[in-house]
């Protein structure tokens, strides 16, 4: 709430039930999936090793990294991150997770339009998600029609980066469940399982770009109040 009698907070709530209820999904699916093992039997870091190995490349590094559900592909180092939970599990969350992982980094190596849109937006997107509201914030207070605006566009950026990170993750995951067929690490009966774990972190991501949505449209009203 900015202001005492300001209602538009209310716009979030749908978005904020959304978000909650795609952090409990994933959090369950991977519990759930996690205890499934994979017929295939190998650990999600040598899913990706031989994923990254058969689509040339070999220099692209896995490492272990801290943390749960901290899996991600770090362009700038060529470096595949997998949380321990999937490094060394050879269940069918991990063959998911990290068949997905080496997803980006295909993606990477193919110089993937929506992922060179992402990384082109992402300084200007980490700005927005800081001083966005902020500048809002103080524009509103010391009724500033410019850093409102200023607030708006800095916001904006995150909503566009929130936007094209969707078909970079659909994309990734699409990729996944395929190398893992056409590979013959994954069995016909292991797709439906192993396509909820990435399903359930997609919802994440729609979440989240719902909540920049209505975020957005709360401040241009607010904007509007003002005038």
């Amino acid at each position: 709430m900015f202001y005492f009698g300001d209602f538009t907070y209310l716009m979030l709530i749908p978005a904020l039930i959304l978000t909650l209820y795609a952090q409990f999904k994933v959090n369950s699916t991977f519990q759930e999936l996690s205890r499934v093992r994979s017929k295939v039997g190998l650990t999600g870091a040598e899913i990706a090793r031989r994923l990254l190995d058969r689509n040339n490349l070999g220099d692209v590094r896995i490492e272990q990294i801290g943390g749960r559900l901290s899996d991600h592909y770090d362009p700038r180092s060529r470096v595949l991150r997998l949380s321990p939970q999937v490094y060394g599990s050879s269940s069918l969350a991990s063959l998911g997770i990290a068949a997905h992982e080496t997803g980006h980094a295909i993606q990477h190596d193919n110089g993937y339009i929506p992922l060179k849109i992402r990384h082109t937006i992402l300084p200007v997107a980490n700005f927005g998600s800081t001083a966005g509201i902020y500048l809002f914030v103080f524009g509103l207070l010391f009724r500033s029609p410019s850093l409102m605006d200023l607030g708006i566009i800095a916001f904006t950026a995150v909503v566009l980066f929130q936007l094209v990170t969707l078909p970079v993750e659909f994309n990734a995951s699409s990729r996944a469940i395929k190398m893992l067929v056409a590979n013959g690490y994954l069995e016909q009966d292991e797709i439906p399982e192993t396509k909820k774990v990435l399903d359930a972190a997609a919802l994440t991501y729609v979440a989240a770009a719902a909540m920049g949505i209505m975020q957005l449209l709360r401040l241009l009203m607010l904007r509007d109040r003002r005038n």
